[in-house]
C-alpha cells in the first residue's frame, strides 16, 4: 500500500469540494482548481475528511494512487492557504518592479529591460526593488512562473549575481590568483 496515499486529507472549514465522476472541484477563499481522476483511483468523503482508493494492485494504480493524494492536499492548501516563492535580485543595478498590472519589469545586467508577462493566477509583489514574491493559488504554477524568472539571469558562482531564491545557497568558486 501507498504510504503518502493512506493518509487522509483533512478538510479545512472554509473550502468546499465537489467530486463528481472524474472530476474533482475544489473551492475555497482564494480560489477554484480541479483535477480529472484517472480510472482505477476512487476519491470518497467523510465527514471533513477526504480519502483516495485504488480499486487493485496494478502497477498503474499504484503510481497514481500517491500521486492524486499528493495532487489533492496541494488544492486544497493552495485555495485557502495560497502559496508563495520568493526571488532575490543579487548584483549591481538588478531591479524589479511589478507596479504594472500585465507585467513585471526586471532589469537585469542586459542592454535592455525585460518585460516578463504576468498569468492570470499570479500574481507579483515587490517589497524592496530587489526582491519579487509570486504568490498564486496553483503549486506547479507558482514554481514554474518563479523558475522562468530565474532562467532569466541563473546566480553563477564567483560572484553569485542573478536571480536567485530566497532559500537558495549558491555555492561559491574561488576566481583566478595571480601568480607571484
Amino acid at each position: 500500500m501507498s504510504q503518502i496515499g493512506r493518509k487522509e486529507i483533512l478538510i479545512p472549514e472554509k473550502v468546499s469540494i465537489n467530486t463528481e465522476s472524474s472530476l474533482i472541484v475544489v473551492k475555497g477563499p482564494l480560489g477554484e482548481l480541479s483535477l480529472n481522476i484517472k480510472d482505477g483511483i476512487k476519491v470518497t468523503t467523510k465527514d471533513d475528511s477526504l480519502f483516495v482508493a485504488r480499486e487493485d494492485d496494478s502497477k498503474k494504480n499504484k503510481e497514481m494512487h500517491g500521486l492524486t493524494r499528493s495532487l489533492i492536499a496541494n488544492m486544497i492548501e493552495g485555495v485557502s492557504e495560497g502559496y508563495k516563492k520568493e526571488l532575490q535580485l543579487v548584483g549591481v543595478g538588478y531591479t524589479a518592479d511589478a507596479s504594472s498590472n500585465k507585467f513585471l519589469l526586471l532589469n537585469l545586467g542586459y542592454s535592455h529591460p525585460i518585460y516578463f508577462e504576468k498569468p492570470d493566477t499570479i500574481t507579483f509583489e515587490t517589497p524592496n526593488n530587489t526582491t519579487v514574491i509570486v504568490k498564486g493559488v496553483d503549486k506547479q504554477e507558482v514554481g514554474e512562473v518563479s523558475a522562468k524568472i530565474r532562467s532569466l539571469r541563473k546566480p553563477e558562482p564567483f560572484k553569485g549575481k542573478g536571480v536567485k531564491y530566497s532559500d537558495e545557497h549558491i555555492r561559491r568558486k574561488a576566481g583566478k590568483t595571480v601568480g607571484a
